[in-house]
């Protein structure tokens, strides 16, 4: 039997957790209201799926976020239709249901641990902004987060800056979890295409062309209170 140097046990270690990582499938939870789903959206999804190394992105439909309670926000079935239409020609995509067919309130934990169920042979990394990074120890059991998902992917636009050592002192181990995903500086927003729509404005070139055909056929966004209506 060969005996290994001591000093070469970490190098070990390490092709042996990029071996494991290799053989299981890398999934990806990119969660939102999507109304309307964008092409900001979809180049987003995109980078996160490719950075990340990830073989699926699973887009995940929040049917009532608990902090837009007194905003108008589009029917679940207009948006889960437009979802479709939006990541239909790319393999890669795929839409989950994972938060419509349970009763809320919906924690990324459950989410995350459901999803874990559901591909015991995967590895789930949830893709989060940068303000939601910062606000991640304030979520409901963070460390629990840490300890189900394989990464923490992280939505990084140019100059963003996190200080990682102050969430290190609240959140042990969150500095080994986060991968960044450097995203483009894009300036759409669901919120700016609803604005359009309501006020008569052109929002052809804002989204792919089969949820563009949506929006116009099933006359969507086009009454006044969708304009305050926050992405």
């Amino acid at each position: 039997m060969v005996k290994l140097p001591l000093h070469l046990w970490p190098l070990l270690e390490k092709l042996l957790r990029y071996t494991s990582t290799m053989a299981r499938e890398q999934i990806g939870l990119f969660g939102g209201t999507f109304d309307p789903p964008h092409l900001g959206h979809l180049i987003l999804a995109s980078e996160a799926r490719y950075q990340l190394g990830l073989n699926r992105l699973l887009w995940v439909l929040t049917p009532e976020p608990p902090h837009k309670q007194d905003q108008v926000i589009t029917p679940v079935e207009h948006r889960l239709a437009m979802i479709n239409l939006a990541i239909e020609d790319n393999p890669s995509f795929e839409l989950s249901r994972v938060e419509l067919d349970r009763p809320g309130p919906h924690y990324t934990l459950d989410t995350v641990e459901i999803i874990a169920n559901q591909y015991p042979d995967a590895d789930i990394t949830p893709i989060i902004g940068g303000d939601s990074l910062h606000d991640l120890p304030t979520w409901h059991r963070p460390k629990e987060i840490l300890y189900a998902c394989h990464w923490v992917g992280v939505m990084r636009r140019p100059g963003e800056e996190t200080n990682l050592e102050a969430l290190e002192r609240q959140l042990p181990g969150i500095s080994s979890k986060v991968h960044y995903v450097d995203a483009p500086l894009l300036e759409i927003a669901s919120r700016e295409i609803r604005s359009r729509v309501a006020t008569g404005r052109p929002f052809r070139y804002y989204l792919p062309a089969p949820v563009y055909e949506y929006i116009e056929a099933h006359h969507l966004y086009q009454q006044s209170e969708v304009v305050n209506h926050n992405l």
